[in-house]
């Protein structure tokens, strides 16, 4: 049982391993969106829209057993559920062309700078000071995150102007989709939230795959399905749950630091699978983007948290 809101929240062995299990499976969607896209003829768009529309269904489901068909939301919170949902649907079409433009390493490296994002967003929202300490792990985070942009191997043939676009709107959805659905998160549960995300995310995407005439799934060899089964039941299903079992059993600080292994998980999978391999500059700055995000979440004396209220329960891809 998760430790209650006026009570610590001690560091669990299931807690790390809960959390390093999600992470783990957070890594693999690289790997699963390559090898989709490269199965056959389907686009990154439609690979998004497929996506969201097969988490719904998931969630949708589980929100019938976990929450008893306690699903819906008000009238006041829709525009927040439309917000969040919109965003998602665009952050997954970016990451998946992310992925094909830059590789399943480099952007996992990209979406990590996300909580800089979010920290300069909390000023500007929430009036949240920005202290010597957060404004030198926001330095790191920049760094590091132009390191791996390719800006500084522009002359190399595989770097484009739309693939350092890319790369950089990659944490900017995903740190949006997550401020909007900060809101929906103080009164609604995980799996609520993410139901109602997934769908308006799909029906956004809807109409992209109308106009294109790929309504209907494309012709794909059967070990894509596998692939996309892949993706759905453990780079997003199972990473979520893990994720969130883990945060009832750890500090979130602790807990956000521990994700930041998505990175090493990541690199990994795209060196043994793809064959992908980051260059020493790619690798200084995937460490700078880790130590910025490490500094930024850790636990410190007198500080009450490290991220704006519900923040780290949104962590979800």
């Amino acid at each position: 049982m998760a430790a209650s809101p006026s009570s610590p929240v001690r560091i669990t062995v299931s807690g790390v391993i809960a959390v390093l299990t999600a992470a783990a499976c957070w890594g693999a969607s690289g790997i699963f969106v390559k090898l989709i896209l490269s199965s056959g003829p389907i686009s990154p768009l439609n690979l998004a829209f497929w996506r969201d529309a097969a988490a719904f269904v998931v969630f949708f489901f589980l929100a019938q057993f976990f929450e008893r068909g306690r699903i819906m939301v008000p009238k006041s919170a829709w525009l927040w559920v439309a917000a969040m949902g919109i965003c998602l649907g665009s952050f997954h079409v970016v990451l998946n062309i992310g992925y094909l433009l830059n590789g399943a390493a480099i952007t996992t490296v990209q979406q990590a700078a996300m909580p800089a994002i979010v920290l300069v967003a909390a000023r500007i929202i929430w009036n949240e000071p920005l202290t010597g300490l957060k404004l030198f792990s926001l330095l790191l985070i920049g760094i590091g995150t132009l390191l791996v942009s390719g800006l500084l191997r522009a002359g190399a043939p595989d770097v484009t102007a739309g693939s350092i676009m890319v790369g950089f709107c990659v944490p900017v959805f995903y740190a949006a989709w997550s401020l909007f659905g900060k809101k929906l998160r103080s009164s609604h549960s995980a799996v609520v939230t993410l139901t109602w995300a997934f769908g308006i995310a799909a029906i956004v995407l809807l109409p992209f795959q109308l106009v294109t005439g790929s309504l209907r799934p494309p012709p794909v060899p059967f070990k894509a399905f596998l692939q996309f089964a892949g993706l759905i039941g453990i780079s997003t299903a199972t990473a979520f749950f893990a994720y969130t079992f883990g945060l009832g059993r750890l500090p979130a600080g602790i807990a956000t630091i521990l994700v930041m292994s998505e990175i090493a998980f990541a690199v990994l999978y795209a060196r043994l699978f793809l064959g992908e391999v980051l260059t020493n500059l790619e690798v200084v700055g995937a460490l700078l983007v880790g130590m910025g995000v490490v500094i930024l979440a850790a636990p410190r004396k007198g500080r009450k948290k490290a991220f704006p209220k519900g923040y780290p329960a949104l962590l979800s891809k």
